[in-house]
């Protein structure tokens, strides 16, 4: 009986020992593991907000040279791509109204012209010059031909879709993306948004401000 009365408290003392051991160590894996995961989560966030910048990339003249969109730096940016026989078309005088608006404050438009939906730019570079002059006097800057979509997608373009919100591909011609001062993509506006709209105005009067 006096050896059950010694052992008996023994074995409990070990089985509480034992068992706070294993919680401590559950507890100490768990803890691991969420801090694995806050740091992937840094990671992936770091990763894509590197990503939202576009001054290392390089952009194609009309005339054939290239243009580092690094020069741009401290400017507001509108990227467009265009199309000279789309329902949109129209919407080439309010990129021009808007550009001569706000050009004195830093403010550029960049169209890229795109054949990728419906057909709607089959010119030349030459031909879209001559049309969006004569037509709509446009004065803001006009790159060469460039796609948008599957496997030949301009790197600018894939930059712009992956790293905007919403994400996605370009649905139509005429999509806007507004850019930063510091070349970060801030907004994205559909096809159907006007340049003129309230939305658009505000985006950019508020970078330029």
């Amino acid at each position: 009986m006096k050896s059950l009365t010694i052992v008996i408290p023994v074995l409990i003392l070990l089985f509480i020992l034992t068992n706070s051991g294993c919680s401590d160590s559950s507890k100490a894996n768990r803890e691991i593991k969420s801090t694995d995961s806050q740091a992937k989560e840094i990671n992936r966030k770091g990763n894509t907000d590197l990503n939202k910048n576009i001054y290392d990339l390089k952009v194609r003249t009309m005339e054939g040279e290239e243009k580092n969109l690094s020069d741009y730096k401290g400017k507001v940016l509108l990227i467009v791509n265009v199309a000279s026989r789309c329902g949109y078309t129209p919407q080439y005088e309010g990129l021009e109204a808007l550009y001569l608006k706000y050009k004195e404050k830093g403010f550029e438009v960049l169209a890229f012209p795109c054949n990728d939906f419906g057909g709607q730019e089959p010119g030349t570079n030459d031909e879209i010059r001559t049309f969006c002059e004569s037509k709509y006097n446009i004065t803001f800057t006009l790159f060469d031909k460039i796609k948008v979509l599957g496997e030949e997608k301009s790197p600018l373009y894939a930059r712009l879709t992956e790293n905007s919100v919403p994400s996605g591909d370009i649905d139509w011609n005429f999509e806007k993306f507004i850019i930063d001062k510091s070349g970060n993509i801030v907004s994205r506006f559909r096809s159907k948004t006007k340049p003129e709209s309230e939305e658009v105005t505000k985006a950019i009067e508020t970078l330029l401000n």
